[in-house]
């Protein structure tokens, strides 16, 4: 198993170089730079800590989660942004402030309880502080969209009382809105910066320890032999590598910049159009944030907010991402066919079970992950224990390269294993003996230190890593802070059960196009929030399951990162294809056109995510029901594909792509006799293109 040694210079180069969203790769130079990452790491251990132990009051966590990304998040700002010394000096300064806020929370947390709702004047300057900084740090980290959003909605909550019908409210002083956006649990220290601070926090460092031990190359030595000699090989490549990376982490954008080095240059060697091949690698990212069992962050925060376990979610998801990547390898199948290329040659590329034999070790805390978060335990534990054994693997490889008869290497990997896997009885007291006694070995036999340095950069890495989705949770609060002060979120839903009433399908097209305006400015977790905060209820309301609509809402908070005119994956593409962001955008929207499509249809047809039954399955069973409506959506995309490619069995004219989007409209509209009049015509256009291009060939 000494094979299985996580290989650090493959690994390094490609994660430690990416760029966190505004932010520059690296912590800065000398004692500045050192200083940050000292911080990262403190901040890693304390929230690793809290994870496995568990042993501070939940608003405490909250508030040094915050005060830490302040810290963290300013301080890079200062090492890597700023120019001059003042200037350093200042956001050093406010890194440090807000940091003292989160100490405050902590200090006086018994007095502060006591108190609620009748703040002192320290609470009062602490909490107006830890506002305005947390603006500032959206501002510098995420952008001005974010914070402009969100400022939008603390000026409503301030002045809305001056609005006229049906936007005024009663009207707060300040004291009550510093207490709520400051001190409570519906504001900045609400739910998505619990779940934050709770989950997603753990699994961003537990993707940056795997990508450290070399799952970015097992990834792609897998991908690479298993459909690289596939039709467009390189792009199908793409689409797999991403679809597996989706496993370990949920950031469509760093997804495309992690992976899009290797993959966009590979795709446009082989004959690819530049844009095409960014919107693969842009599509195929995104895509990540939905492919189960490990989701984006947006999943984590909806088990929360819903109440459901996370499994839930995942279970809704499965299809749909299934059909979201299927319509990215067909596409690419049609583009590669209309452009005459093949795959690449079987003996250039890597033997893909060599490289899982090779790397196999990895996958088992991947497997253990999966496992904890089916078998009903909380995302928190899962995600902990699934970070400890790969900390365990990484730090056990250097000693057993020590080791020289493999009968020993087995045995001393059999015992580690036991020894690890006792946590389901002991408990984390188990894994964290183990992890010290490995790390003392390590910092006394040759090679080990090395490992601890991976080890060491890991932690850091991940408290980076998790500044943008941190510092978003953090200023959303005030979003959702203000729509459950004020009642506006009451006003928006029932107006758009209003025009539900007459009309579902033109209540859901003004939540997708909600999502998409939004999506141009913000992420995808603070999109997600807003809008399911906002239209979630309303979609509820018109008979929509609750799952359902949540999840038509992260879709299409994914899709606005793809469509333009502010393609965020797009452009993020873009340096790497050297092609215009706009250009990658449009391709993108036509590869992602399951994710348009594939929301719309589990609205109607809820057993696409699993959810409430229908008629079908009245008469015929549930399965029967899940299959017809999976083989209807599969029908429908294919045709879909075609014509936005213009190709099938040979290029199509301009009506045949007509006819062919038609037939897929039939398909997934879930009216009377829609679905006959669908099938009929997409067999009968399908034989009759066949038969063409057979006789064309002949």
């Amino acid at each position: 198993m000494t094979d299985a040694h996580p290989e650090t210079p493959t690994v390094l180069s490609p994660t430690a170089e990416a760029p966190v969203e505004g932010l520059p790769p690296g912590f800065g130079e000398g004692i500045a730079g050192t200083a940050a990452f000292l911080i990262a790491i403190a901040f890693s251990v304390f929230q690793i800590y809290i994870a496995a132990y568990g042993s501070l009051p939940s608003q405490v966590v909250r508030a040094m989660h915050v005060g830490f990304l302040l810290l963290l998040g300013f301080g890079l700002v200062a090492n890597l942004r700023a120019t001059s010394i003042p200037a350093k000096a200042a956001f050093w300064t406010l890194g440090l402030v807000g940091f003292a806020t989160g100490l405050y929370n902590w200090v006086f947390y018994a007095d502060l309880i006591r108190r609620s709702g009748f703040l002192t004047t320290p609470d009062l300057i602490i909490g107006t502080v830890l506002v305005v900084l947390v603006f500032e740090a959206a501002r510098r980290l995420m952008g001005l969209p974010l914070a402009l959003i969100a400022l939008i909605f603390l000026a409503y909550a301030f002045f809305g009382n001056h609005l006229p019908p049906p936007f005024i409210h009663r009207g707060y002083d300040f004291t009550q809105l510093i207490d709520t956006f400051a001190f409570g649990t519906e504001g900045i220290y609400g739910t998505p910066v619990y779940v934050s601070a709770a989950y997603i926090f753990i699994f961003v460092v537990f993707a940056a320890f795997l990508e450290r031990a070399g799952m970015i190359a097992l990834f792609n030595d897998f991908a690479l032999g298993l459909v690289g000699t596939w039709r467009g090989g390189p792009a199908q490549v793409c689409v797999l590598s991403s679809a597996l990376m989706g496993t370990i982490s949920g950031s469509g954008v760093a997804n495309v910049v992690a992976s899009g080095q290797f993959t966009i240059p590979l795709m446009k060697r082989f004959g690819f159009r530049s844009a095409f091949a960014g919107a693969v690698e842009a599509t195929s990212s995104m895509g990540g944030q939905i492919m189960p069992p490990v989701m984006g962050a947006v999943a984590f925060i909806m088990a929360e907010t819903l109440n459901i376990p996370y499994a839930e979610v995942v279970k809704a998801a499965i299809i749909p991402a299934l059909l979201y990547f299927g319509a990215c390898f067909w596409q690419v199948y049609l583009e590669a066919g209309k452009a005459g290329l093949q795959g690449m040659a079987k003996a250039d590329l890597p033997n893909p079970w060599h490289a899982v034999r090779r790397h196999w070790p990895l996958v088992l805390p991947l497997a253990a992950l999966i496992y904890l978060l089916f078998a009903g335990y909380t995302p928190i534990f899962a995600g902990t224990m699934g970070l400890a054994l790969t900390i365990v693997l990484i730090l056990g490889t250097p000693l057993a390269a020590l080791i020289g008869p493999l009968a020993f290497r087995i045995v001393f990997w059999l015992a580690l294993g036991l020894a690890a896997a006792s946590f389901m009885r002991f408990g984390v007291n188990i894994l964290s003996f183990v992890i010290a006694g490995l790390v003392i070995a390590c910092v006394t036999f040759r090679g080990g230190r090395e490992t601890l340095q991976i080890c060491i950069d890991s932690l850091a890495e991940g408290a980076k890593n998790a500044l943008p989705v941190g510092i978003a949770c953090a200023i959303v609060g005030v979003v959702i802070g203000t729509l459950t002060l004020t009642g506006i979120a009451s006003t928006f839903i029932g107006w758009i059960i209003s025009i539900g009433e007459n009309n579902l399908f033109l209540s859901l097209v003004l939540t997708m196009l909600t999502c998409l305006v939004l999506g141009m400015g913000i992420p995808t977790i603070p999109n997600y929030i807003i809008t399911s905060s906002l239209a979630g209820p309303a979609l509820l309301s018109l008979g929509v399951p609750l799952v359902v609509s949540h999840m038509f809402v992260f879709y299409f908070g994914i899709m606005a990162d793809l469509t333009p005119p502010v393609a965020l994956a797009a452009f993020a593409a873009a340096p790497m294809a050297k092609e215009s962001g706009l250009r990658i955008g449009i391709q993108a929207t036509k590869l992602a056109v399951a994710g348009f499509v594939v929301p719309f249809m589990a609205v109607y047809t809820p057993a696409l995510m699993l959810q409430d039954p229908g008629p079908i399955a009245a008469q015929f069973g549930y399965p029967v029901e899940v299959a017809y409506i999976v083989a209807k959506a599969c029908m429908g995309i294919a045709l879909w594909g075609a014509a936005a490619v213009g190709f099938l069995a040979r290029r199509m004219a301009w009506w045949e792509r007509l006819v062919a989007f038609a037939a897929g409209v039939l398909l997934v509209a879930a009216l009377p006799v829609t679905d006959e009049a669908g099938w009929a015509l997409s067999v009968a256009w399908i034989g009759w293109h066949c038969w063409r291009a057979r006789q064309a060939t002949a």
